[in-house]
């Protein structure tokens, strides 16, 4: 169950930073509002998964679903490079988060 919380979190940290990209430093309402909400809700799914799992595997999961995710989102919608360098990168960093996950169980 706080797996799945933190997995949440991390969906909720790629939205934020979609969002908050969408806002154009804030100064478009609706994307800053759904901005302020999904850290906000992110934060907290992230605070009660740590209720179980270690500090550590838990920071570097969330923050590894929500670099990942970001990514693609960049390559998929913004039509940011999807370089050869950059999708290795994304390649460690999942790497890096089944890793984690492998140690915690």
């Amino acid at each position: 169950m706080y797996w799945i919380i933190l997995f949440v979190a991390g969906l909720l940290e790629v939205v934020w930073a979609f969002y908050m990209k969408r806002s154009e430093g804030f100064t478009l309402l609706v994307p800053s509002l759904v901005t302020v909400a999904a850290m906000i809700a992110s934060g907290v799914l992230l605070s009660f998964s740590m209720r179980v799992l270690p500090l550590g595997t838990a920071y570097t999961v969330w923050t590894g679903i929500g670099a990942v995710g970001s990514f693609i989102l960049g390559v998929v919608i913004l039509g940011e490079p999807a370089s050869t360098m950059r999708l290795l990168a994304g390649t460690l960093i999942v790497s890096g988060i089944l890793m984690m996950k492998l140690a915690s169980t």
